[in-house]
């Protein structure tokens, strides 16, 4: 448990130092954007790729936080549709997740369906 526990406590060190949720660069227009529609429609673009990246991070970080609360709880590494094991190899590579590989590939499924539909 105590390796999990630093595996997230890593990836959340990484998430909060990486400079994402930090950085208002690309959040702003400038004035002279103002002026011209291509260089307002880049700055736009631009404004939502980093909100959808800060939105991931921070999707990122409830689940790390959410993982190190069940790590306390004593419920860490358990699907929460199955309520197996999630596999070890799993988990080193994704520590946040909440689901062992058959759910998480039968989410995946659902969510290209759902894609597709749209």
């Amino acid at each position: 448990m105590e390796k999990f526990k630093t595996l997230l406590l890593q990836a959340k060190v990484k998430i909060i130092n990486g400079g994402i949720l930090r950085s208002n660069e690309d959040l702003t227009v400038s004035p002279d954007d103002l002026s011209d529609e291509a260089d307002l429609a880049t700055s736009v673009i631009n404004q939502q790729v980093t909100f959808n990246m800060r939105q991931r991070e921070l999707g990122k970080l409830k689940a790390i936080e959410d993982a190190l609360y069940k790590v306390e709880q004593g419920t860490y590494g358990h699907c929460e549709e199955c309520d197996e094991a999630i596999g070890e190899k799993r988990l080193e590579n994704q520590p946040w997740t909440t689901l062992c590989i058959t759910h998480a590939e039968e989410q995946e499924r659902e969510n290209q369906k759902f894609m597709r539909a749209v």
